[in-house]
């Protein structure tokens, strides 16, 4: 049987089905898309919004976390009366009110080396908002081993970042390409630099613009550059991210084994 959209969804994503890099076609590949986010933090919870929003048929949630009073001014899911409740459960509940139309699946767990893998399969494509380096790399050798476009983002206070890895091609750097191996990188926390409230907004948003751009392309390709966002200055910089020859992963290591 042939998958059509319904009414209901026609008139929802209707400012979407107009655009000709979408289309009627871009807009059931993401109703047949699953996006895994991994934190439902500054970066994730505004990108979650986006998500439903645009209609993903199936939203996978990855937070160990609960709601802090300190979260509000920027983790936009969430509500003063969620504060000690789980993150991803409480955001599972606000995609389902955005859109009805989405799957969300709650994971209360905190992602690791031993159950990446597991939590991310059947992903097509995941965003990592995680705060700390470790997680990250976790989630990124999940991702390269099963060939599963990677976007991350990360915020402090008025700047931030955000690049789509698919480390198993040729010509495109992996995670560890871009941070190498040291889990000694991971730098101060949000609770210890602050951050403003509307940069993760910004980041979170561009996040889920570039999940979107996986599963439904349109315009350039962006996998292997580095979008830096300075909004102190208002100043947006664009950097290309080299593949590293030597890198264990992707450059005869985890991709080769995969492949």
């Amino acid at each position: 049987m042939a998958v059509t959209l319904s009414s209901d969804e026609i008139a929802r994503y209707a400012r979407h089905i107009i655009l000709p890099e979408i289309g009627g076609f871009g807009q059931l590949r993401l109703r047949q898309s699953h996006v895994a986010v991994i934190g439902a933090g500054g970066i994730g919870s505004p990108a979650l919004q986006y998500l439903a929003g645009a209609g993903f048929g199936h939203i996978t949630v990855i937070d160990d976390d609960h709601v802090d009073a300190s979260n509000l001014h920027r983790q936009t899911l969430f509500s003063g009366d969620e504060v000690g409740a789980a993150k991803a459960e409480c955001a599972v509940a606000a995609l389902h009110r955005i859109n009805p139309h989405v799957a969300a699946r709650a994971v209360v767990e905190r992602i690791d080396m031993d159950n990446a893998a597991r939590l991310l399969e059947g992903a097509d494509v995941v965003i990592d908002g995680s705060d700390n380096f470790l997680t990250r790399l976790a989630v990124a050798d999940a991702c390269l081993a099963q060939r599963i476009p990677l976007v991350s983002s990360a915020v402090s206070r008025f700047e931030g970042q955000v690049a789509v890895f698919r480390g198993w091609e040729s010509d495109k750097p992996c995670y560890r390409c871009f941070v190498g191996n040291d889990p000694a990188r991971d730098g101060l926390t949000c609770a210890e630099e602050g951050v403003l409230g509307p940069v993760t907004g910004v980041l979170g948003s561009m996040a889920a613009l570039e999940a979107i751009r996986a599963v439904a392309p349109f315009g350039d390709d962006t996998a292997g550059t580095l979008l830096l966002v300075d909004l102190l200055a208002l100043r947006f910089r664009t950097l290309r991210l080299p593949k590293d020859p030597g890198c264990p992963s992707c450059s005869g290591g985890a991709s080769s084994r995969a492949a």
